[in-house]
């Protein structure tokens, strides 16, 4: 292993990936243009890397492909040979071959050279009768059978039909694994982002060194503080005593030190201040710069579709030129790798379905060959994606017979649809224009996936189109899927947060708009009814009204309609950084992801998608709770202080309430938990033990001796299960000493039960 954590082997997989790319895109250029010396240059080039590499890791067999087809590029640089199609294909199929190196798992390649041995002894003979043919018989011409022009999926020469061949995915190449055999992500950075990022972290190691002396110069303050402290304590002193000759002197004493005070303070202000802003500017630039290290050009995830449209317009006897437009446009990996198969589904789609054949495309008074045309571009803070076609568009009245045929809707709603409306039936499953089933198309798989791969990252996809002329599919995308502006709300004391794309409108209702109507309730909102529904209940939360006259409503809507989420407050929009849940928790209904806000405190992320399922749910069953009016009068719930200095016990103890009707406030050491139970009502508190600044049992005894608080019941939960450490605690006052294994069954709740009774 080297001295990176990537073997020979690891290293040569990567090397064969990138010039097996680059010997496709050579080879298709080389195919539409002259072949000279400028095109290739870079084949020899990439042929000769491959054999050179091949040989360190000793693949023989590598080594007689790639040299055999040097050889081509060689003499067909000295004009010795003339490239044809047919040649094309054989090189692309030798290249497809050696592409499958980058795939080899581990550091043997016994298993590569046992399927492909037979596979590469025969196209290194065809490959080399191309030197050895006199050029009389290497012009171009096209191939007669339309299966040459597919690339390599077996060990086979002859190809698959295209369904099986060009429709598969590829396989991912396998990820390095890390020293306990977890699989590890690789993310190639270029040098220029290191060496940006390495001096970000410089600038943030020097701004961390300021705050020791900073915190060295409060202490200064504080020494003029305790000198103020001790000046008044004698003045009040000498008050008492009677003595007045000193008053005076006391009293300017104090008087120069609260001068200093406030000078020193000032000056610490300013320069905490300065020294945040500089903090905020430099926390930007390093955030910006590790998300710039996760975006990829546009062009690293189109690599392969030259080369598939290519075959594809052979097999289908198809002119086709594709056009790729901002291929330098950064788009997040994770967004890049989704892309492949929607993009290959809409590209195949526009080959097969929206280019006319060359005989029909000159009847129509176009140009022999089609264009296909794929662009990226940033726009609106959003990747938007284009795909074109100049062939026959999509005939409406056409499309209106298919989905009566297929029963989707009624003939006189059929007839009023929209071109919007109707072409919003292609993307359902199973739904083709096609006459006919062909080993391309017709299946009716394919643009749902599309729907369904744009709606999951939170964009949207419309195609529009012009009978003869052409069609378009607008594909809009989050830039990344790392950073996502939300809007945060509070839900029945919990904060969630909801996908900006993904909502409408933000509106506060007035109770006196809402109607019902067999138990439903709904309001008027821009002239059209607007279904209302509690955002606890879709949370599984307790379900309650929320205070005030005016209800916080979100809209949200998809295909099916609109409906409006009461939720208790609106908390405004944030930029929040995007973490997955834990895998082990599997899909968590109505939830998508979790984050940080900006106060450290954890925000679950709402999945638009999974909670308008589960409205249509509570619809269906007839589930769905009422927003009622305030009641005068109403009972108070009762409140629970929780303390304790763990994140994960607390927010158990928290939800396990919560979840039960109580209202709960929570402490992160006794010190809070001392400060909030004399400043706040509760009927119950529950402690730890061990704690900074101050502990549960010193806290139990704080309450105990302040005479507003003796009544209040206190509950002591500690891992801490000797029987000295529970009489301990029942000794200063608590009334339930418990383990925090009682979280597993019911002592938790019945105790609280037992001292306060119901919520």
């Amino acid at each position: 292993m080297s001295d990176s954590g990537f073997s020979m082997m690891d290293l040569f997989r990567e090397e064969a990936r990138a010039h097996a790319g680059g010997l496709s895109e050579g080879l298709l250029r080389l195919e539409s243009s002259s072949a000279d010396a400028q095109t290739l240059e870079p084949l020899m080039r990439a042929a000769h890397s491959i054999k050179g590499a091949a040989r360190i890791v000793g693949v023989d067999l590598a080594v007689k492909l790639a040299h055999a087809m040097e050889e081509v590029f060689v003499a067909a640089q000295r004009k010795e040979v003339r490239l044809n199609s047919s040649d094309i294909d054989i090189l692309l199929r030798g290249t497809d071959v050696l592409a499958e190196l980058a795939k080899l798992p581990g550091d043997d390649p016994t298993a590569w050279i046992a399927e492909f041995e037979s596979t590469v002894e025969e196209l290194s003979q065809r490959i080399r009768t191309i030197l050895t043919r006199p050029k009389s018989e290497s012009e171009p011409s096209a191939p007669t059978d339309r299966a040459a022009a597919a690339p390599l999926a077996s060990a086979e020469l002859t190809a698959p039909a295209p369904t099986e061949a060009m429709a598969k995915e590829p396989a991912p190449a396998p990820a390095p694994s890390s020293a306990n055999g977890s699989v590890e992500s690789v993310v190639r950075v270029t040098a220029q982002n290191l060496t940006r990022l390495m001096g970000l972290a410089g600038e943030s190691l020097v701004q961390a060194r300021w705050l020791q002396p900073f915190t060295t110069s409060l202490l200064k303050l504080k020494k003029h503080q305790d000198h103020l402290a001790a000046v008044l304590d004698t003045l009040d002193d000498e008050l008492q005593s009677g003595n007045t000759d000193r008053l005076a002197v006391l009293a300017a004493e104090a008087r120069r030190q609260t001068v200093q005070c406030r000078q020193h303070l000032a000056e610490r202000i300013a320069e905490f201040e300065d020294h945040a802003a500089r903090a905020e500017d430099l926390n930007s630039r390093l955030y910006l710069e590790v998300i710039g290290s996760r975006m990829r050009p546009f062009a690293d995830g189109v690599q392969g579709f030259p080369r598939m449209i290519r075959d594809l317009a052979r097999f289908l006897d198809k002119q086709v030129r594709l056009e790729i437009a901002g291929q330098t446009t950064e788009v997040d990996r994770d967004i890049l790798d989704k892309l492949e198969a929607p993009l290959t589904h809409l590209l195949r789609n526009a080959i097969d379905h929206g280019l006319e054949a060359p005989a029909e495309r000159v009847e129509a008074g176009k140009p022999e060959c089609g264009v296909v045309r794929l662009e990226a571009r940033h726009r609106a803070g959003m990747l938007v994606l284009t795909i074109a076609d100049d062939g026959r568009g999509i005939d409406l009245d056409r499309l209106r017979r298919k989905i009566l045929d297929r029963g989707l809707s009624r003939a006189d709603l059929v007839s009023a649809m929209s071109e919007v409306e109707l072409l919003s039936f292609l993307f359902l499953p199973g739904f083709s224009t096609a006459e006919a089933v062909t080993e391309v198309s017709g299946r009716g798989v394919g643009l749902d996936v599309v729907h369904d791969m744009v709606g999951k990252v939170g964009g949207s996809v419309h195609v529009t189109t012009s009978l003869g002329r052409g069609t378009t599919f607008h594909l809009q995308l989050p830039l990344t899927l790392s950073v996502l502006r939300a809007v945060v709300v509070d839900v029945a004391g919990e904060t969630y947060a909801f996908p900006h794309n993904r909502i409408d409108r933000l509106v506060r209702l007035s109770r006196d708009g809402l109607d019902s109507l067999e138990n439903r309730q709904f309001v008027a909102v821009d002239g059209r009814n607007v279904g209302l529904v509690l955002a606890a209940q879709v949370f599984d939360l307790p379900s309650r009204t929320p205070p005030g006259d005016d209800l916080p409503v979100l809209l949200v809507s998809d295909a099916s309609g609109q409906y409006g989420l009461i939720v208790d407050a609106f908390r405004g929009e944030q930029d929040l950084v995007v973490r997955p849940l834990d895998s082990r928790l599997g899909k968590v209904a109505n939830v998508s992801a979790i984050a940080i806000l900006d106060n450290g405190a954890p925000v679950l992320i709402a999945d638009v998608e999974d909670l308008l399922r589960s409205l249509d749910r509570y619809i269906q069953t007839g589930t769905l709770s009422r927003c009622e009016s305030p009641k005068l009068g109403a009972i108070r719930r009762k409140r629970v202080l929780v303390v304790d200095d763990s994140i994960t016990v607390r927010e158990v103890e928290r939800q396990t309430l919560v979840n039960r009707g109580y209202e709960v406030a929570v402490a992160v050491d006794g010190q809070e938990g001392w400060n909030l139970a004399r400043s706040e009502a509760f009927d119950l508190i529950i402690t730890d033990v061990d704690m900074p600044r101050m502990n549960g049992l010193e806290l139990v005894q704080a309450v105990r001796g302040n005479p507003a608080l003796q009544g209040v019941p206190i509950v002591i939960v500690s891992y801490k299960d000797r029987e000295s450490d529970r009489v301990r605690g029942m000794e200063v006052g608590a009334n339930y000493y418990l383990t925090k294994s009682s979280f597993h069954d019911n002592t938790f709740l019945q105790a609280v039960v037992d001292l306060i009774g119901e919520p």
